[in-house]
């Protein structure tokens, strides 16, 4: 899938999705601060809380149409809205038009939306590139959610802004692909299923020998760290926000 492309914006929407908001406030921090280093004033709409997605997914095609609806008067600018999330970005991007048909007095707002959505490092791929301030080597493995894989290119565009930088060695885990088990309400369904997956991808990750280990999604990454520190290993992950303000704007990473 082609990254989707966007032009730098004076203004942008941040969507930092409800599972930042409630477990990783420092990566919506953090994208702020590195969007902010580009000149960009970022807006953060008080009243946002979920794109539906979990609803959605769990199918409540009702329920998830209520909470996106509640989203559609955030946004009246054409400014790009930056998500911190893949896998919410390709709710906006590609469901908003399952949720809401032509007949629908929201539809052309809902289309807006959809238009608007573009992940945090598929629109840092499209503005120049970030210098590091670190030329410390660092070895990195990155998990890109199974659901962003198919319907963003973040795996593409995180892969592009980490080459930016040559101290930077990405590893590869095996079976990348595959899914770490969450799925929403799929670890609350399936617990025996799920805990053997995300053991699957802990190994994986952990095989790497990585330093680093970071994502575009903090639902895996919940899912992920919470059997990481149950398996005692010394790797954690963190929002890509997050590591590419600690490499960029080390000043200002403690604030």
């Amino acid at each position: 899938m082609a990254t989707k492309k966007f032009e730098f914006s004076k203004d942008v929407y941040l969507f930092g999705t409800c599972i930042v908001d409630v477990g990783f406030s420092d990566a919506g921090i953090d994208a702020i601060k590195v969007l902010e280093s580009f000149g960009i004033r970022v807006h953060f709409p008080m009243a946002q809380s979920c794109c539906g997605q979990p609803a959605f997914t769990s199918g409540n095609p009702k329920e998830a149409t209520k909470v996106a609806r509640a989203q559609l008067d955030l946004f009246p600018e054409s400014w790009p809205i930056v998500v911190l999330s893949g896998s919410c970005t390709g709710m906006f991007r590609h469901h908003y038009s399952d949720l809401f048909k032509a007949d629908d007095p929201d539809f052309e707002r809902a289309k807006s939306v959809s238009d608007q959505a573009v992940e945090f490092t598929e629109y840092l791929a499209c503005l120049p590139p970030l210098k590091s301030q670190n030329e410390t080597p660092v070895s990195v493995v990155v998990h890109t959610a199974c659901s962003a894989q198919r319907e963003t290119d973040t795996q593409s565009s995180t892969q592009k802004i980490l080459q930016y930088w040559p101290h930077v060695e990405q590893k590869i885990a095996d079976h990348g692909t595959e899914c770490c088990g969450f799925g929403g309400s799929f670890s609350v369904r399936f617990p025996n299923i799920s805990g053997k997956m995300v053991d699957d991808k802990c190994q994986a990750l952990e095989a790497t020998k990585a330093e680093e280990l970071i994502s575009s999604d903090c639902a895996c990454m919940m899912n992920i760290n919470g059997r990481l520190a149950k398996r005692d290993a010394k790797l954690k992950g963190q929002h890509i926000a997050s590591f590419i303000r600690a490499q960029c704007l080390p000043e200002t990473s403690h604030e």
